[in-house]
């Protein structure tokens, strides 16, 4: 079985996605999405939030972010 959508949590000022899901064994499975991140294959609660979130500005704010961050350990 699948596991299953427990909590839906925003964090970052990157409107990063943090998912728990209960598992089949009763324990929990932790993940995060980014706004790079595809959620084509995720369940529609997690599209709907994601496109609610992720605005134009946001995705442009997070790629701004990750390259800076490649620059710096690239010097």
């Amino acid at each position: 079985m699948a596991n299953t959508l427990d909590k839906i949590e925003v964090v970052t000022d990157y409107k990063h996605i943090q998912i728990r899901e209960t598992t089949d064994s009763g324990g929990f499975h932790r993940r995060v999405l980014t706004p790079s991140d595809d959620v084509s294959g995720e369940v529609q609660e997690i599209k709907d939030k994601a496109e609610e979130l992720w605005t134009d500005e946001v995705k442009t704010a997070w790629t701004t972010f990750q390259e800076e961050q490649a620059a710096e350990i690239d010097e």
